[in-house]
């Protein structure tokens, strides 16, 4: 098969590591800064977008970072969250995502007296409100932040703990890796895994091993974003492996953040290669101006992929969703079906 972009936005798809502030449409980050009245750098579309995309560009993970600031300003009420949420959900639906896990900080959104749970809702009405249009599904994953306070990491773990099975399906620590190791939150996850809540970690994106190691270990991730480093350590690696722990590849992003030189360098296809469970996704839609399926087209490009590795990739974001197991059997053998009805391809033992 001819993988053209057409095909390839066809093909249906799980997306697993997705920012919300930074999958914000240029559009409306537009017209809630004036409906606000909050100053922007510019009100031209054009010149915003050359300031808050990286293109063509290679930053710091510091600097792609502070793009986002100038985005939270304009996501300190509820229905700034509720409407970004909701065209998050429909952009995916309309790039093939037929499961989305949306991940945020709350912490971030407090600013103007929202309380956390207030996110939370507002988060919620737009990605159900997608939902019932469009028939997507969605999950939220708490996020906290390196950096932050030991105790906001905790709190937030508390407020995922409110909302499991009511919204949340999992706990993330994102953010800067050198300097602010994940041990540092460890009461927070421990309180996360004794409710049985699903948790990644941000780690190996712009640190080595080291952070993998401690995200599995002490922290206890189900998945790693990113985890671009763990090729460093072939023992951690091979554990990776044999405890089938996913991977969130996001390609461009990795570009971007300097986490690779190029992509030629990048160890997607030996993690392919190695049988490693790894998945695509965006990371943030509009900061790195691309979407899953430019995602899909850029791995099947530059690493030559043939139609069961294609496959193979796309299953392995099903399985890796953070849904309960029998939720998780059912759409996988929908996508399965529908890879090998519509798609034509071959149908293979999932493993």
């Amino acid at each position: 098969m001819r993988f053209t972009s057409d095909i390839i936005k066809r093909l249906p798809k799980a997306e697993l590591h997705c920012h919300l502030d930074g999958s914000i449409r240029l559009d409306t980050l537009l017209n809630l800064a004036l409906e606000q009245s909050i100053e922007l750098p510019s009100n031209d579309k054009k010149m915003l977008e050359s300031i808050i995309t990286i293109g063509n560009n290679i930053v710091t993970l510091e600097e792609y970072l502070k793009r986002f600031d100038m985005i939270l300003s304009i996501l300190q009420i509820p229905d700034a969250l509720t409407i970004i949420a909701y065209e998050l959900a429909m952009d995916s639906w309309e790039d093939g995502v037929r499961y989305l896990e949306v991940r945020y900080c709350p912490k971030l959104h407090v600013e103007d007296g929202m309380t956390l749970s207030d996110t939370v809702e507002a988060v919620k009405l737009g990605l159900k409100q997608a939902e019932k249009e469009c028939g997507i599904i969605t999950g939220i994953i708490i996020c906290s932040l390196r950096n932050m306070p030991f105790s906001h990491s905790l709190e937030l773990s508390k407020l995922a703990v409110k909302y499991k099975d009511n919204g949340v399906v999992g706990f993330d620590l994102a953010g800067i890796e050198e300097n602010f190791p994940a041990k540092k939150h460890k009461e927070a996850f421990y309180l996360i895994l004794n409710n049985n809540i699903n948790t990644t970690i941000h780690a190996g994106e712009a640190f080595g091993p080291t952070s993998i190691h401690q995200a599995i270990h002490i922290c206890g991730a189900h998945r790693i974003g990113h985890g671009t480093r763990v090729y460093e350590d072939v023992d951690l690696l091979n554990y990776i492996n044999n405890h089938r722990i996913p991977l969130e590849i996001c390609l461009t992003s990795n570009i971007h953040t300097k986490t690779v030189s190029s992509m030629s360098k990048h160890p997607f296809k030996y993690y392919i290669d190695e049988r490693i469970r790894v998945t695509l996704n965006t990371d943030n839609r509009l900061i790195s101006n691309t979407s899953l399926s430019k995602e899909y087209e850029i791995a099947i490009n530059n690493f030559n992929l043939n139609e069961n590795e294609i496959r193979t990739i796309i299953i392995n974001g099903f399985k890796s969703a953070f849904l309960s197991h029998n939720k998780r059997r059912e759409l996988i053998r929908q996508v399965a079906d529908e890879l090998e009805s519509e798609f034509n391809f071959t149908r293979h033992l999932i493993i």
